[in-house]
C-alpha cells in the first residue's frame, strides 16, 4: 500500500482535487498506520470484509465527480498518470477511462512480468478473449469487437456486441454513472463494470496510452492461493455478478484442450517471446496447468456442496 500511496502523492495533479478513501476490512497489518502517514482523507469501515464490498463503501462516500478505482497493489508509474487518465473526461460522452496495458517492469518478479506481458492475471482470459489490456500472445488489447477513434493520447472506444471484463486496476469513471450499478448496494464487482455499462447503453470508454503497475504476485504459492480465491469467490457470488461468464464456454474448452495437449501453450509462449523477449514466458505453461487443476477441483467441490444442500432440503 505504501508504494501505491507514494505514487499518488507524487502526481502533478492539483492536490486539492484529489480525495483518497480507504475502506478497511479489519486489517491486522500496517494499513491504518501507512494511511495516516500519507494523510488519507477518509478511512472507512468495511464490515463485509471483502474488496468488492470495500469499493462499494468507498464510492458511496466519495464527493468528487470522477472515481478512480486504484487497488492497494497498483502503482502509478509516472507523475503525469492521473492527468493523462482524466483528460478524456473533457469529452462529455466518455463515461470511463482505463489504461491500455499493464506497465512492464524489467526487474519485477517473474509472475508480475508474465501478467504484464499477457495483460491478464488469470490465463483463462487469454483463451476467452475478454481481457482489457495488451496481450503479447495475440498482440491485441482485447478480442471483443469494437470501433474506436484516435483522440491524441487515447482511443474513444465503443464496443459492438459485447464488452470485455474490465473496470479494475486504476479504472476511472464518472460517479453518477457508477453509483446506480453497485450490485444490491453492498458490492462493486469492478471487472463486471464494462459489461454493465454496455448493457445500460453507456458505451463510450477511453483506452489511454499509458500503463499501470500491478504488483499482483511474488511467487507460485501466492499465485495458487489467488487462483483458488478467484474461482471460489466467483462460485459464491455468481448470482450477484453481471458479466455473462457462462457465454465463454468455447474459450474455456479451448483453454482445457490447449493445456492438456501442452504443445499449443509452448507455441503461445514462443509467439509472445518473439514480440517481447523475457524469461517470464516460461511461466505460461505452469500458470495454465495450475489454473486448470484448481478450477476443476473447486468446481467439483461446489457441485458436490450444491447436491448435498438439495438432498437436505428434500
Amino acid at each position: 500500500m505504501a508504494l501505491c500511496l507514494e505514487s499518488i502523492a507524487r502526481q502533478d495533479y492539483p492536490g486539492e482535487r484529489i480525495e483518497i478513501i480507504i475502506a478497511d476490512g479489519g486489517s491486522s497489518d500496517r494499513t491504518l498506520e501507512i494511511a495516516k502517514k500519507f494523510k488519507v482523507n477518509k478511512i472507512l469501515d468495511n464490515p463485509l470484509r471483502t474488496g468488492e464490498a470495500g469499493k462499494a463503501v468507498g464510492v458511496k462516500e466519495a464527493r468528487n465527480e470522477i472515481i478512480a478505482l486504484i487497488d492497494s497493489d497498483n502503482i502509478l508509474p509516472d507523475k503525469t498518470w492521473l492527468r493523462e487518465m482524466t483528460e478524456p473526461f473533457e469529452d462529455a460522452e466518455i463515461v470511463g477511462s482505463e489504461t491500455i496495458r499493464f506497465h512492464f517492469v524489467a526487474n519485477d518478479t517473474l509472475i508480475n512480468r508474465y501478467c504484464a506481458l499477457t495483460g491478464v492475471n488469470d490465463p483463462v482470459c487469454t483463451f476467452v478473449g475478454n481481457y482489457p489490456y495488451l496481450n503479447y500472445i495475440t498482440n491485441k488489447w482485447t478480442e471483443v469487437k469494437y470501433v474506436s477513434e484516435e483522440k491524441g493520447n487515447y482511443l474513444n472506444v465503443r464496443f459492438l456486441k459485447a464488452a470485455p471484463a474490465g473496470g479494475a486496476n486504476g479504472f476511472l469513471i464518472r460517479k453518477k454513472v457508477l453509483l446506480p450499478i453497485i450490485n444490491n448496494g453492498d458490492y462493486l464487482f469492478d471487472v463486471d463494470v464494462f459489461h454493465t455499462l454496455f448493457s445500460n447503453g453507456k458505451n463510450h470508454l477511453a483506452k489511454v496510452d499509458v500503463g499501470i503497475i500491478h504488483d499482483y504476485c511474488n511467487n507460485a504459492s501466492m499465485f495458487i492461493k489467488k487462483q483458488r480465491r478467484r474461482v471460489k469467490d466467483y462460485l459464491f457470488y455468481q448470482k450477484l455478478r453481471d458479466y455473462p461468464w457462462k457465454n465463454n464456454y468455447p474459450g474455456l474448452l479451448k483453454f482445457a484442450v490447449f493445456t492438456v495437449l501442452l504443445f499449443p501453450l509452448v507455441l503461445q509462449a514462443m509467439i509472445g517471446n518473439l514480440r517481447k523477449k523475457d524469461g517470464a514466458w516460461l511461466f505460461h505453461v505452469p500458470a495454465c496447468y495450475i489454473t486448470l487443476i484448481i478450477y476443476a477441483i473447486e468446481s467439483l467441490r461446489n457441485l458436490s456442496k450444491n447436491r448435498i444442500k438439495l438432498k437436505r432440503v428434500s
